[in-house]
């Protein structure tokens, strides 16, 4: 009696090879070139070669969100250009080539005192919309920024980078002070908005952020125990970090830093351990060990810099306050120090 073919039964998969689907369904995007399972090559005799060259879709949609950054910006030219210029008038003798008081070192000086005073017009344009013909208030910030470099730079090859009469020193550390504090400003602006020249942040979409990425788990949060309850109890530690009065709520930027900066440490070393143990058990494990810490180590550090920045915003935005109280009194020294300074020369 013969029997009819057999079924083929559907090979089972192994464990390390449901190990990786495991790892790839749970990981984020970002995380999949570095955890992707490599492939078998493919079978070229039933594929059209119009079809071999075609793109997949996922791979043109992950290649049109992920544009090539440009080597040459203007930000990177601009700076290096103005590092550039200070070193020259650092270490260079200006004082043969410049005088402040005829010629490029006079004209130097016009300049620099012009841009300075150019200065306020972002902060008119910001206060008064009838203002709007001048341009958008980002784009009056981002001249701001320039504006910011390029005045104090002319000023000091106008100085020769050196000190001279008291009112030339006024004007001088004056000019200097607010270009500090500008600074200081961008740095804390940076932390409060959206991006450099962005909307200002609300601290509900920080956490509605970290919140998200809460919901979400690591490929390896099956395969090490009580990584998501450490990661948890890392996360309380840094949002309660920190003095919690009005007067000291500065502080809590620096201490919630070194808070995260300390769980990142301790949730690092437990996961390396914790898959050191898990490969003396599983050798799919062992295999994938590589894989696995690099998704683990990744998705604990999107964690940690989620909750950093809930528990650092409200510093960051009262020193963001106090510092734009103190930038507009500097400015107002800037500005009588420099008069007195151009009546002191043209007068006297």
């Amino acid at each position: 009696m013969s029997r009819g073919p057999m079924q083929a039964r559907p090979a089972k998969p192994s464990e390390r090879e449901e190990l990786k689907i495991r790892i790839l369904r749970s990981s984020e995007p970002g995380d999949r070139e570095t955890i992707a399972p490599q492939t078998a090559p493919p079978v070229r005799a039933t594929v059209p070669v119009a079809a071999e060259a075609r793109p997949h879709p996922s791979q043109a949609s992950a290649a049109a969100e992920s544009p090539r950054r440009r080597l040459l910006t203007f930000d990177r030219v601009f700076w290096t250009v103005c590092a550039v210029a200070l070193y020259v008038g650092f270490t260079q003798p200006t004082r043969l080539y410049i005088t402040p008081r005829r010629g490029l070192g006079y004209a130097l000086g016009i300049i620099g005192g012009s841009l300075m005073l150019l200065l306020l017009v972002y902060s008119l344009r910001k206060r008064w919309s009838w203002l709007g013909f001048l341009g958008s208030t980002p784009w009056w910030f981002q001249f701001h920024m320039v504006l910011g470099v390029l005045g104090p730079l002319c000023i000091l090859y106008h100085a020769n980078f050196s000190t001279g009469a008291t009112n030339s020193n006024m004007a001088l550390f004056s000019m200097l002070a607010v270009a500090g504090s500008g600074f200081v400003g961008r740095y804390f602006y940076a932390h409060v908005h959206s991006g450099l020249y962005g909307r200002k942040l609300e601290l509900g979409e920080l956490r509605a952020g970290a919140e998200r990425l809460r919901t979400l788990s690591s490929g390896a949060a099956a395969f090490v125990p009580e990584l998501i309850a450490r990661i948890e109890r890392a996360e309380q530690q840094v949002l309660e970090a920190g003095p919690h009065l009005p007067l000291l709520v500065g502080v809590r930027p620096v201490v919630a830093a070194i808070h995260s900066g300390w769980a990142r440490w301790r949730l690092r070393s437990y996961l390396r351990q914790a898959l050191r143990r898990g490969a003396r058990h599983s050798p799919a494990v062992a295999a994938e060990r590589r894989r696995l810490r690099l998704a683990a180590l990744g998705y604990i550090d999107r964690r940690l810099l989620a909750t950093k920045r809930v528990a650092q915003f409200a510093g960051y935005e009262r020193l963001f306050s106090l510092w734009h109280a103190l930038h507009i009194q500097l400015i107002f020294m800037l500005v009588a120090a420099a008069l007195v300074h151009v009546i002191a020369v043209n007068v006297y």
